[in-house]
This record gives C-alpha cells, sequence and structure tokens, in this order.
C-alpha cells in the first residue's frame, strides 16, 4: 500500500496577506483646545490635517506657546503628501513656521487661510521656505492610494472648510470648525455636498466637539450683527470695539454699523492691522473710501465720530486694550464717556486678565458692555442640534470625536449614540492613539511618539518634567541665591555665604531672616569639613539646609541655587 499516495499534497501557493488598515491619529487637539493636528494614513501615504498652536496656562512660566511634538511625521516624511488647513484660526494654523522649520511639506488651504499663513511666514522669515496652494470647494488633489476634497462649512472666519479623505475603504470626513448658521455673513455652508459625502458612505468621521455641552443650535451671526447697531446708535462718545482679530464676519459687521452711524474707524493692534489689510485684499472686508483713520489723527474728529477697534478681547497684557486700560498706549487714553464693547467669550483661564481690563476701564469712568448685556458674540462652533445634524448628514460607520477636552468628548459620543450609531462604533482617543479600520472593522493600533513642543522666545523646547517643576518653583515661590567662595585644599570657607533673593521675601525687611540663614548654613558647612572636599556634596547640603530653614521659618521652599567658586 502506498501510504505517501493518501497524504494531502502541499501547495506552493502562499496565503494572502490580509490589507493595511487606514489609521486614523491625532497629534494635538483631542481632550485639549488646541494644537489641532490629525493624520490620515494608507500605506506610503498621509495626509495631515491642520497644524495649530495653544497657548499656555499659568503653570508655564516663560512659555510662548506650545504646539504638537511631530517626530513620528519626520520619521514618516517620505509619506507626507500635504498639509490641508481648514480654517485660518491660530489653533489649526499656528504651528506651521515650526513645522517647517523640521519638515518639507506643500500645504493647501481657502484663499484666506492661505493669505494668513503667508502673512505669518513673513513675520518669521520664512517667506519662500513653503510650497502654498490655495483650494476651492470644489477641487480635488489626487495622490497614489488617496484623494482630498472639501465642503464649505460656516465658521466665525471666512473660507472653512471640511475635509475629506478618500481612501480605499471609504471615505474619512474632518469637519473642521463648524455651526449651522442659516442666515450667515457669508457664504453658506454646503449641506446639499454634506449629505451628498454621506450618500455614498462614510468610513469614519471626527467631528468638532467644542460646544457639545450647550443646548440647542449656536445662534446666527446675523443676530450679532443687528445687536451691535443698536448698542452703536445708543453711543454719544467714543467706541472701542475689542474682538478675536480673525473673526472676520464681525469685522465686517462693525464696518457696516460704523457707516451707519457716521464714525470713522481706527485699528489698533498688529494682528488686527494685518486681517484688515489681508481682509480688504481678498474682499472680506469691504470698508468705505475715507473711512479708515491713522491713530495719530484721532483728535482731528469728534469723540462721537470715532470708533476704535482693537485686540485685546482676552485681556492679554500687551494687547492694544489692555495698554489703553492701563494708560500705556501712546496715543489712546480713555475718557469718562468713551464705550469699550467686548465682543467675544472668555477663553478658559483668561477670566482674571479680563476681569483686570474691565475693573481699570471702569474706573477711568468708561462704560463697558461685556459679557451678555447684549448679544453682542456668538461661538463659530456648533451646540448639541448642530452636532447631531452634521452626524445626520455624514452618517459615519465608525465616529471619533475631537476638537475639546474630555468632557465635550464624551458629550459629543453620548449625542453620536443617540443618533444611532453603535456604542463599538464611536471611539475616544487619545493623543498618539491610532485607531486602524478596515472596510468592515476597526480596532485601536499602536501609538505612536507624540507630545508637546514648548516654545519660548521663538525657539523649540522639549522640557523635560523636572525643568517644568524648577520654572513652576520659580514663578510661585521665588529663588534664593547662596554664593560662596571654598578653598579646595583647607575646605575653608573664605567668603560668604552670601544670599542674594528673587521673588521670595523683600530683602530691605527680611535682612535678619537671611543673616539667620547664612549663619545657619555655615555652621553647617563647617562640619563638613573633616571630609573630603566634595563640590557636589557642599551644594547638595546648601540645598537642603536652605529648604528646611525657609518652610521652617516661613512655610515657603524657594528655588535655592547655590554658586560656589572655588580656589
Amino acid at each position: 500500500m502506498n501510504v505517501a499516495a493518501n497524504k494531502p499534497a502541499k501547495t506552493n501557493r502562499r496565503s494572502k496577506s490580509s490589507p493595511p488598515p487606514v489609521r486614523i491619529f491625532s497629534l494635538g487637539g483631542i481632550g485639549e483646545i488646541g494644537k489641532n493636528m490629525y493624520g490620515i494614513e494608507y500605506r506610503d501615504e498621509i495626509v495631515l490635517i491642520d497644524a495649530g498652536l495653544k497657548f499656555p496656562d499659568s503653570r508655564l512660566s516663560g512659555i510662548d506657546c506650545i504646539i504638537p511634538d511631530i517626530r513620528y511625521l519626520i520619521d514618516n516624511k517620505h509619506k507626507m503628501k500635504g498639509l490641508f488647513l481648514t480654517h485660518g484660526h491660530e489653533d489649526h494654523i499656528g504651528a506651521i513656521p515650526f513645522v517647517l522649520r523640521q519638515l518639507q511639506i506643500p500645504i493647501y488651504g481657502g484663499p484666506l487661510t492661505i493669505g494668513l499663513v503667508k502673512a505669518k511666514l513673513e513675520e518669521y522669515r520664512l517667506q519662500g521656505e513653503a510650497e502654498l496652494h490655495v483650494f476651492h470647494e470644489d477641487d480635488r488633489f489626487k495622490f497614489n492610494h488617496l484623494a482630498v476634497h472639501f465642503f464649505r462649512t460656516t465658521h466665525s472666519i471666512p473660507d472653512a472648510f471640511g475635509i475629506v479623505v478618500d481612501t480605499p475603504y471609504g471615505s474619512v470626513v474632518h469637519t473642521g470648525d463648524f455651526k449651522f448658521d442659516f442666515t450667515p455673513e457669508d457664504r453658506p455652508a454646503d449641506l446639499f455636498k454634506m449629505a451628498s459625502v454621506g450618500g455614498e458612505g462614510v468610513l469614519a468621521l471626527l467631528a468638532d466637539s467644542t460646544n457639545s455641552e450647550k443646548e440647542g443650535f449656536t445662534p446666527s451671526e446675523r443676530r450679532v450683527g443687528d445687536a451691535i447697531l443698536d448698542s452703536f446708535r445708543g453711543c454719544k462718545g467714543r467706541i472701542l470695539f475689542a474682538t478675536f482679530a480673525s473673526n472676520v464676519h464681525r469685522l465686517q459687521q462693525v464696518v457696516e454699523a460704523a457707516a451707519l452711524c457716521n464714525r470713522k474707524i481706527v485699528v489698533i493692534g498688529r494682528s488686527m492691522e494685518k486681517i484688515f489689510a489681508i481682509g480688504q485684499e481678498l474682499g472680506y472686508i469691504r470698508v468705505p473710501e475715507g473711512m479708515l483713520v491713522d491713530v495719530k489723527h484721532i483728535d482731528r474728529f469728534e469723540d462721537r465720530q470715532i470708533l476704535i477697534v482693537c485686540t485685546g478681547s482676552q485681556g492679554e497684557p500687551n494687547a492694544a486694550l489692555s495698554r489703553i486700560a492701563s494708560g500705556a498706549h501712546r496715543h489712546v487714553q480713555v475718557y469718562p464717556g468713551d464705550t469699550v464693547i467686548y465682543s467675544s467669550s472668555p477663553i478658559p483661564g483668561n477670566a482674571p486678565n479680563i476681569n483686570r481690563s474691565i475693573d481699570a476701564l471702569l474706573r477711568a469712568g468708561a462704560h463697558v458692555i461685556y459679557g451678555s448685556i447684549f448679544d453682542i458674540h456668538t461661538s463659530g462652533h456648533g451646540n448639541r442640534e448642530d452636532l447631531k445634524l452634521m452626524l445626520s448628514f455624514i452618517r459615519p460607520k465608525y465616529f471619533i470625536p475631537i476638537h475639546g477636552e474630555y468632557r465635550m468628548l464624551l458629550n459629543h459620543r453620548n449625542l453620536a449614540l443617540q443618533t444611532g450609531i453603535p456604542e463599538d462604533r464611536v471611539f475616544i482617543l487619545n493623543i498618539g492613539d491610532t485607531l486602524s479600520v478596515f472596510r468592515n472593522r476597526a480596532k485601536r493600533g499602536k501609538t505612536i511618539p507624540s507630545g508637546e513642543v514648548f516654545i519660548s522666545n521663538g525657539e523649540m523646547r522639549t522640557f523635560e518634567d523636572e525643568l517644568l517643576v524648577e520654572r513652576m518653583e520659580l514663578a510661585q515661590e521665588g529663588i534664593v541665591i547662596v554664593v560662596m567662595t571654598v578653598d579646595r585644599n583647607t575646605r575653608q570657607i573664605l567668603a560668604g555665604p552670601d544670599i542674594v533673593t528673587r521673588g521670595f521675601v523683600y530683602m530691605q525687611d527680611a535682612r535678619p531672616l537671611l543673616r539667620r540663614a547664612e549663619a545657619q548654613l555655615k555652621r553647617s558647612l563647617n562640619r563638613m569639613r573633616d571630609k573630603e572636599y566634595d563640590r557636589k556634596a557642599w551644594l547638595r547640603a546648601t540645598q537642603q539646609v536652605m529648604r528646611r530653614y525657609f518652610m521652617k521659618e516661613v512655610g515657603r521652599t524657594p528655588h535655592i541655587m547655590p554658586s560656589i567658586l572655588e580656589v
């Protein structure tokens, strides 16, 4: 009997390898407000969406802004097809100069967005360093595996777009920042295209979650325009109007109201001047001939003829309105009879600065309109009903809430469940997480390198935790500098220790405290003379003795900085 004949024949054919996933990831903008950056990856192609910054809180003294860590993009630079921008706000374009220093990548955006990017690159002396492309809503960019096209949305700045990335398994849609405004100041959102994209089948949706805690629809900009006109008509003196410089729709409303009230416009603040120039060049801000007046000529007109449009609606210390409020502006002071209008909502963490500015303006005799006194501001982000409407238009298979702190993402997740998306198809990610999406399934993948890069004086630094703790300590508790001269051979203190403090105690009032500290430190170090001299040990002992002493005497532990000169 031939046993071998009964064995199954071996085959030389290899089993087909499983197809690669579409990978979706975030390097910023999830679990936080700002620093938006998202990637769609398939095989050897990555499409990047937005490159924003966020501003530091009070814990990060000396830091100007924070941007995403793009190590993963640098390591995969051969895959980068382009950076596509949803709109021109800083939390979506602010990191571009720093990205370009590390990674050459074509940049695509709407007309106003690219105009703002050009101005930003000029500010950082990077003009000519970037390949910039202006897109329009019907444009389409095709790569080997991926294709990118757009739909117009409504936001607080013109040329806001949702971005659609076509993949072999279906479309991945990123909404950008949006709301549904049926009486907009600019071109309306393209509801037909949104519905059309949804009808063709959407694999995954990434959607703005900022206002997911707020009920109803976000109010229309048209209502704000009417309120601005009403508030102007009630003013007899000068008007100072503070808003976000990037809120171009609001600026046009201000121009129209000023024209109806026969007021000249003075623009103050570098970013406001830049936006007015770019907005006028592109036709988004339409100012009648002779209406703009240089701030140096403001005294040539009566108070009832002047409207000052300025930065500083968030109480920023160096912004125009803050300098006016403190009396530090060269050309404008506040007088009784002036009306100051804040047309913005406080960004979390900015309320103390705003309140200080308001108090200073009130003390100077100005009438201040802020908060909900009039409907002089509305958000550019959709409330809960806006978000549900977008989910209904797009009808995604998988949903990823983005652009918001964790509670906002969680609220948006719950809204998605209400619209019928199964719970196991909604994914709340962290920065650096990846979601591997196939045609009929999705799973969490490996994390990628991510984090924060801190910008200080225009330079990029990745700070270690110890350095951040040190900066916080310096800001909150002050610094004590201890200086002494030591003979290395005899281990004798030749001069000092002398103590200098900054931001800890006022030296004139604390001399007895500091003299006692110097004496105690000298006694402790003299006890080390019997041992072989070790500079590190002396520095460590100085820090320990001073920390214990000041905690006992004043209940605080400043940052101790010893300096030993050896002879």
